[in-house]
């Protein structure tokens, strides 16, 4: 139905990537669907899955082969994240492994940190997480409390961190803290922690709105001792780090929502096809039909630009901005094109057994973390302004 208006997409034209969505489906349709009912009773996934996402080769994908990873480039792990958007399923957090804490590592970590962890990553045998929001510290990361005081071969750390998608389960963690608190050399500096370090604990998973398979929880240090060797990239890089590593979280946002649109338009394309009111089916009515074509409309003029954002990633030219500007308008419009298509299911688009629901609860999110859509605003308009106020 939808796919006859689609434009086709040059970044998933290959052989490869035709193959590898055929997979990525068959995963969903055998070993996830029937599992998320459970999944979001406990609030979080099981480690099989992780693990058999790793078997198949799903799990870091653009890392190198040197390192366990798939050796593709990064179209390959934006497919993965639309697959699972267009479906509705919100956990478990593979791209946050994948797409953040992975890159972390490739690019700032040393030989020994990428060997150590990058395979067991890519095996789906170790879960991470990265640690940045604190309860007082949101997109202020300057802000942030943790400490990290320097006892010569390690680092003490205290703190806490709140929000952490994949806390509950991961096994290390990369965590931005203070060093040197209090003092002239005072920096953001990132440190990996195991949770198996003494002093590092969990709290229970949040109960949330939406995403309510996806672990979400605090992490608190009580003196952690971590070593120097922990350290990612030099003492005081850590702001500099994240910014830089932030764009490609931001488009990763963009991606989900932009597939979660077209998965909520081909949703109320197929339920409004069967549906009927007054002995007529509901696309028949000329509002659904206006509704449908708007959201449709928004939806791939969306699409076109993530993929050209997709691309600018892949050949490493995707700047602050374009990142700001397709996080921020494609997560508006997703919570636009969801709404109308809920209300097109009528009551029964507010029944959880519908993925509408779902998508509806999930995606508010994605307005706030990676940064919230104002403060996307913020950096759009500074880089319209860096030549002219300085």
């Amino acid at each position: 139905m939808l796919q006859n208006i689609l434009l086709v997409r040059k970044i998933y034209a290959s052989e490869e990537h035709k193959m590898m969505k055929a997979m990525i489906q068959e995963f969903i349709a055998n070993e996830v669907l029937d599992q998320v009912d459970e999944w979001e009773k406990k609030g979080m996934v099981s480690r099989e899955i992780w693990k058999r996402a790793g078997e198949l080769g799903l799990l870091c994908m653009d890392m190198p082969e040197i390192y366990g990873g798939g050796g593709l480039d990064f179209t390959f792990n934006a497919l993965f994240i639309e697959e699972f958007a267009k479906k509705g399923i919100s956990g478990p957090g593979f791209s946050l492994h994948s797409d953040i804490v992975a890159p972390y590592l490739l690019n700032y970590g040393t030989e020994a940190q990428k060997q150590k962890y990058l395979p067991l990553m890519a095996k789906g045998e170790f879960i991470t997480a990265i640690g940045m929001t604190e309860p007082n510290c949101g997109s202020d990361l300057k802000a942030l409390r943790t400490t990290a005081v320097d006892k010569g071969d390690h680092y003490l750390v205290n703190g806490q961190k709140t929000f952490i998608t994949n806390g509950f389960m991961c096994d290390m963690a990369i965590v931005a803290v203070k060093t040197n608190p209090n003092t002239e050399e005072e920096g953001v500096t990132l440190l990996i922690m195991e949770s198996s370090m003494e002093g590092f604990t969990k709290g229970i998973p949040f109960k949330k709105i939406g995403m309510k398979a996806q672990d979400t929880c605090e992490l608190f240090f009580d003196n952690v001792k971590v070593p120097k060797e922990s350290r990612l990239g030099d003492e005081k890089m850590g702001f500099k780090i994240m910014m830089k590593e932030l764009a490609r979280e931001r488009l990763t946002v963009g991606i989900f929502a932009v597939a979660t649109a077209e998965g909520a338009i081909e949703s109320t394309v197929q339920y409004t096809t069967q549906r009927t009111a007054f002995n007529t089916p509901i696309a028949e009515f000329q509002n659904t039909q206006f509704k449908l074509a708007e959201c449709s409309t928004q939806m791939q003029i969306h699409q076109t630009f993530l993929d050209r954002c997709i691309e600018l990633l892949v050949d490493h030219k995707l700047t602050s901005e374009s990142a700001s500007m397709i996080k921020y308008s494609a997560t508006d419009m997703c919570g636009s094109v969801v709404d109308e298509c809920l209300q097109l299911f009528g009551g029964y688009g507010y029944m959880w057994d519908y993925p509408i629901a779902r998508m509806y609860a999930d995606n508010r999110v994605a307005r706030i973390y990676a940064g919230t859509n104002e403060i996307m605003k913020i950096l759009i308009a500074r880089g319209l302004f860096k030549d002219i106020l300085k």
